[in-house]
């Protein structure tokens, strides 16, 4: 288990890495969308390839950060019944949910979605729209985003298996000290 949690560990650090460096996009996001709105309405200049540009840049934010999401208990969920539930009965629906629902549509989505972005980059797949852009940046995209979040789901598995061996303190809870550090402290303790 030692090695699943290293494993783990480097998991939540590269998608931490990729989190915090791509929920930057949002800014520049903001910054195409605010100057594509001043340069076609005030200034009558139109282009197609910035509005495609806010949308490649709309999708990485959503698609690059949907295993740093996880990784920080951050996705939509609806916990009428488990959160009436013990918390090693919400970490045994978390494990169920990860192995039957999160892992094989993630693993799915990443094996249907390669060869799209393959034929995009193989044949240098254009835009349809007059000076559009390329399209495989943007195919590119959803193979990668769903191998993170398959990623992160195997990280979330791994540290609730070891929260109810009793391994590692709830990595649900906020800590003072972080997961990472608290399990490297209590590996090195033993």
């Amino acid at each position: 288990m030692k090695f699943l949690l290293s494993v783990s560990r480097l998991i939540d650090g590269l998608n931490e890495r990729i989190g915090r460096i791509v929920y930057w996009l949002v800014l520049v996001m903001v910054l195409v969308s605010a100057g594509n709105a001043i340069s076609r309405y005030a200034l009558s200049i139109a282009s197609n390839a910035w509005l495609e540009l806010q949308w490649y840049l709309f999708a990485a934010v959503f698609l690059l950060c949907s295993g740093y999401t996880l990784r920080h208990n951050e996705h939509i969920r609806i916990d009428v019944i488990a959160g009436n539930l013990s918390r090693r009965a919400q970490m045994w629906i978390d494990i169920f949910g990860t192995l039957f629902f999160l892992l094989p549509m993630a693993a799915f989505i990443t094996w249907l979605s390669w060869p799209i972005f393959m034929n995009a980059w193989n044949s240098n797949e254009i835009s349809g729209s007059a000076g559009g852009l390329i399209r495989w940046p943007a195919r590119l995209l959803v193979p990668v985003g769903f191998f993170l979040l398959s990623l992160q789901g195997l990280s979330e598995l791994i540290k609730r298996i070891a929260f109810l061996k009793g391994l590692i303190p709830d990595p649900l809870e906020k800590h003072e000290v972080p997961l990472e550090l608290a399990i490297a402290r209590d590996e090195a303790a033993k």
